[in-house]
């Protein structure tokens, strides 16, 4: 997987010419804040994400940062502060409830997703990946040949997608 990293952290312009997404896995955060709370730098204090200024990429890099970490629950929480219309609010419920098991719902949001935005790379690869755990093979093709239609080639979300299909195994943070 370190190839499919760095191939991803050396491809910023594709990444941002695909509808904006995130498109490799976040940093890790210099602060961790307990539950579903946001570390302000401005305050250096951990705050509630529903009652907190902080801005939207903020509350992005926490709700990938939470999701990476496996601490569903608290991604989803801070998801909510989103504003209705990020992109990433939608792909990140979609991500949380499928890998809390709950796939049918991450599908409808990964649907969701795709139809506000069909360049939502990161939306695709991970229903991809989704379709390709639970053995639909053909519809994870689909998802991959729109990541590439979308200008995604040579990104993460293409690598981990495309990796996903040939070997079965899906990305695991």
């Amino acid at each position: 997987m370190r190839i499919f990293l760095t191939a991803a952290f050396l491809l910023p312009t594709a990444v941002l010419a695909n509808g904006g997404n995130d498109d490799a896995p976040p940093p890790k955060p210099a602060v961790s804040c307990d539950g579903a709370k946001v570390y302000d730098k401005k305050t250096k204090t951990c705050v509630d994400a529903q009652e907190s200024s902080l801005e939207s990429e903020q509350l992005y890099l926490a709700v990938r940062q939470l999701a990476y970490a496996g601490r569903y629950q608290d991604a989803q929480t801070v998801a909510q502060a989103l504003p209705r219309d990020h992109a990433g609010r939608l792909t990140y419920m979609g991500f949380t409830h499928r890998k809390m098991g709950n796939v049918d719902l991450g599908m409808m949001f990964y649907e969701q997703a795709i139809a506000e935005n069909p360049g939502n790379i990161l939306a695709r690869s991970y229903m991809g990946q989704g379709l390709v755990e639970s053995g639909d093979v053909k519809g994870a093709m689909v998802q991959l040949r729109a990541i590439r239609a979308h200008g995604g080639e040579g990104t993460w979300s293409e690598a981990s997608l495309r990796n996903a299909i040939a070997t079965g195994t899906t990305y695991n943070y």
